[in-house]
C-alpha cells in the first residue's frame, strides 16, 4: 500500500468543533470523511437521543467496514466519531496497521463550558440536530481523554490545521 495512505481518527466530545475540523482535513489528504453520526442517521438512530450499546457495536462495525474498503483501495480515511473510551482509538490504531495506512489521532479539545455555550447557540439556531441535556452530561462526565501514549495531535479548532503538517 502507498505510503501516504492514511486514516485520521478525530475525537472529541459532542459539539467540540470535530465535524468541521475532519471537513478542513479531508481535501487536504484527499480522504473521504467516514462519520459514524451519518451512519447512525442512515440506520435511522440519533446520538443526541442516546443509543443502546449494542447499536453503536453495529455502527463501528459497519464504519470499520467502509474504512477498510478505502485504505484496500489506496484512499485515505477521516473517521469523524467522539472516539471515546480507549478501546475504540486502540482498534482504529489496528485496523490501520493491518490495512498498511499511517494513522493520526486528532483530539479536538475543548472545555466543558464552550461545549455547553455551543450548544446552548445551536438550540436558538440549530444547524445540527440536539443533543438530550442528560445524554450530554453523561457523554461529557464519561469521556475519555487520548493519554499521552496515544501520541494525539491536539488541536482547539480548525484554524489549528494551518499549524500543523500531519
Amino acid at each position: 500500500m502507498a505510503g501516504d495512505v492514511r486514516l485520521v481518527l478525530m475525537c472529541g466530545t459532542s459539539f467540540s468543533g470535530k465535524s468541521t475540523v475532519a471537513r478542513v482535513l479531508a481535501p487536504k489528504l484527499a480522504a473521504v470523511i467516514v462519520s459514524l453520526d451519518e451512519i447512525n442517521e442512515r440506520r435511522g438512530l440519533w446520538g443526541g437521543d442516546g443509543i443502546p450499546v449494542e447499536e453503536w457495536v453495529r455502527t463501528h462495525e459497519m464504519a470499520s467496514a467502509e474504512v477498510r474498503g478505502l485504505l484496500a483501495a489506496g484512499i485515505s480515511a477521516v473517521v469523524d466519531d467522539t472516539s471515546s473510551p480507549r478501546f475504540l482509538r486502540d482498534n482504529w490504531r489496528s485496523l490501520a496497521i493491518d490495512a498498511g495506512a499511517r494513522f493520526t489521532l486528532i483530539y479536538v479539545d475543548v472545555d466543558h463550558d464552550t461545549i455547553r455555550r455551543r450548544r446552548a447557540e445551536n438550540q436558538s439556531k440549530p444547524s445540527r440536530r440536539d443533543v438530550a441535556d442528560g445524554v450530554l452530561d453523561q457523554h461529557l462526565a464519561d469521556f475519555e481523554a487520548p493519554q499521552a501514549d496515544e501520541g494525539a495531535v491536539r488541536v482547539e479548532s480548525a484554524e489549528d490545521l494551518r499549524y500543523l503538517t500531519i
